[in-house]
């Protein structure tokens, strides 16, 4: 096999293991990756304004509100109007929604970010011109991505894994 299809075979296998995880992430917790990301940064900096949550997960405010839609609707976070300025709604997670986190799946984002970060600066910097590079060779350095191995659209409805 030449070197071109040894590449194309990782990127497969790249693709693959982000479509098998996705998979993986909705039988077990009825959720698109997306919105347990989403969860899991809620976990973290509750309560919180959409605008915080948007910056926090690196997703426009349009796409983190259809997200907490979903999620208000599983009944898994809740809004509330701030006391002081009735402008603001805070988003936190219910009482389902951190009972849910307590058995939520490792995601490929928190593994590969770890071991990345454990890598040399020579090392990711690396892989970064070789992604990019990448990137250009398929004319996609023009597509907006948000930083997590999903596909698809990122606020689509997540499977009902209950039909």
């Amino acid at each position: 096999m030449d070197k071109s299809q040894d590449a194309l075979v990782l990127l497969r296998q790249i693709i693959r293991s982000t479509d098998m995880q996705e998979k993986e992430i909705s039988r077990l917790t009825g959720l698109t990756l997306a919105q347990l990301m989403t969860m899991q940064a809620l976990r973290q900096i509750a309560p919180v304004t959409t605008g915080e949550l948007a910056k926090e997960v690196t997703l426009t405010q349009a796409t983190v509100t259809s997200i907490l839609d979903r999620l208000e609707k599983k009944e898994l976070i809740t809004r509330e109007r701030g006391l002081n300025d009735k402008r603001k709604v805070w988003i936190s997670l219910s009482t389902n929604g951190l009972e849910l986190m307590k058995g939520a799946p490792t995601t490929q984002q928190d593994m590969f970010t770890r071991r990345f970060d454990d890598m040399q600066d020579w090392e990711q910097s690396m892989i970064i011109s070789a992604l990019e590079r990448v990137s250009f060779m398929l004319d996609a350095q023009h597509l907006d991505a948000a930083p997590m191995l999903d596909i698809g659209q990122i606020d689509r409805p997540s499977v009902d894994v209950d039909n």
